[in-house]
């Protein structure tokens, strides 16, 4: 048995976080899914797998444009990684391939946001007022509809409730004109770098979110990137400006729970097996266009 302590830190919507030492954490995402700020009461297997490996393969990818916090992803439940962790955290069996060993680091309090076309909260607030917040729009868009150039749009990183978009200047307030002009021109190049890829293998990326941190004074790359979760991906043969594009992404969750006749109040309702299948269906098929590799779980 195991003699290696780990605290547990926090609980997230879906990931768990556990204190390896100093200078390193784990962090283990689960299967649950969430939407609207809230976690729906069916899990979607191997989702968190899947995120887990997919932003590994995306920080791998960038890491000559910006150093990330990843250090390891125990693939194997034998990895000596893995069976060095108390059973408290968990299964090797359960942990391998969804836990990632990271650099612990201080995470700025401003999500960073690109947008690429108009949609989700955007195409509502445009649709509404015909404005979007940071965002300096023509009259006359439609849903979906490619923007003239990607945009920068920080968020707060709300403890509860809604992140709430904000311009550069507050930005700059929360963590400094330069470090948040900095953030913003790595992730509109981080956008266009990834755009580029996903496109030659006819994936469209609408919009995705990065979020960094400072470990020993150096800018990291942290968290999940382009996910499902963290990004909307669309197949370019599959869009049409004006239209509602069929969702690689956890937005076919969200228009379920749309359709379903949700108030957005407590209780969630179940997803139906079918919907839980063609989820899980929907993050394996964007991972393995994407990345070009067999997912297995």
């Amino acid at each position: 048995m195991s003699t290696a302590k780990v605290a547990h830190l926090v609980s997230g919507k879906v990931r768990e976080l556990w204190e390896l030492d100093e200078k390193r954490l784990l962090l283990v995402t689960t299967d649950r899914i969430s939407a609207y700020d809230a976690v729906l009461p069916d899990p979607v297997p191997d989702r968190g797998r899947i995120l887990t490996q997919m932003s590994a393969f995306w920080m791998e990818k960038f890491a000559d444009l910006v150093p990330h916090h990843l250090l390891s992803v125990p693939m194997k439940p034998d990895d000596p990684e893995l069976c060095a962790l108390p059973p408290d955290v968990g299964d090797p069996e359960e942990l391998a391939g969804r836990t990632a060993i990271v650099r612990r680091a201080e995470m700025l309090p401003v999500e960073c946001i690109v947008r690429g076309y108009l949609y989700g909260s955007a195409w509502r607030e445009y649709r509404d007022t015909g404005q979007a917040t940071g965002m300096d729009l023509a009259p006359g868009m439609r849903i979906a509809e490619k923007l003239p150039a990607p945009v920068f749009v920080p968020s707060t990183k709300a403890v509860s409730g809604h992140d709430e978009n904000i311009d550069m200047a507050t930005a700059g307030q929360r963590i400094g004109k330069e470090q948040a002009e900095k953030v913003a021109a790595l992730s509109l190049l981080l956008y266009k770098e990834a755009s580029a890829y996903a496109a030659a293998r006819g994936v469209i990326i609408a919009d995705t979110k990065f979020e960094f941190g400072i470990a020993d004074g150096e800018l990291l790359l942290c968290d999940e990137v382009l996910t499902p979760d963290s990004s909307r991906f669309w197949y370019e043969k599959e869009w049409t400006a004006g239209e509602d594009p069929p969702a690689l992404d956890k937005q076919f969750v969200r228009s379920w729970l749309d359709s379903s006749g949700w108030d957005r109040t407590p209780p969630l309702p179940r997803l139906p097996a079918e919907v839980i299948e063609r989820t899980q269906a929907r993050y394996i098929e964007v991972f393995e266009v994407l990345t070009g590799r067999s997912f297995v779980a």
